[in-house]
């Protein structure tokens, strides 16, 4: 059994405006860094063999906090990148709605079957984190695991871990530098 710690990047300044971020490397704001300085000191005492973490900064930013006070080692995977949004990374919620309103419906549909103009599936996310997840799991059999990563991508692995159906990964997405446990057998 290996014991998964997921954790979503601390904030940034795009969260908090309610901007779509997806692939865009934006870094932790003041915010985050102190919610990352704070999850590394919750998380300090708890048995962690590696970090996998997201390129992209915010993520790694916040890994970085935790292997700063662990002495863990961090390894990255750009699987674990959050879903590309395609036109509408950088852009407000309400923008999208207005600017994209046909295809925010059907993308509210079916995502996972329709993205975002230039941008992927859920289906398509789903397929490269499930892959990377199934490789983590074989290289730590029996591991104690942190991955740190993005909303999308760690709703995807827990609706994944708990069999529950992919239409529910909307209600799963974790808050900011919010640590959640789960143990998972190697597939």
């Amino acid at each position: 059994m290996t014991t998964l710690i997921l954790i979503r990047h601390g904030e940034t300044d795009w969260n908090i405006e309610g901007r779509y971020t997806g692939q865009s490397d934006v870094p932790l704001n003041a915010r985050g860094l102190e919610q990352a300085g704070s999850l590394a000191k919750q998380l300090q005492g708890r048995k962690i063999d590696v970090i996998y973490s997201s390129d992209l900064r915010r993520a790694y930013q916040t890994a970085e906090a935790l292997a700063e006070s662990s002495g863990t080692r961090i390894l990255i995977d750009p699987r674990l990148r959050e879903i590309h949004q395609g036109e509408w990374e950088g852009m407000l919620f309400k923008d999208i709605r207005a600017s994209y309103s046909q295809a925010w419906e059907q993308r509210a549909r079916d995502p996972l079957l329709v993205a975002p103009p230039g941008g992927e599936t859920v289906g398509q996310v789903r397929t490269r984190v499930l892959e990377a997840l199934r490789e983590i799991l074989q290289q730590h059999p029996d591991g104690h695991l942190a991955i740190v990563s993005h909303g999308l991508v760690l709703a995807l692995i827990k609706v994944h871990i708990a069999g529950l159906p992919i239409e529910t990964v909307w209600d799963h997405i974790p808050n900011n530098a919010e640590p959640e446990t789960m143990v998972m057998e190697a597939v």
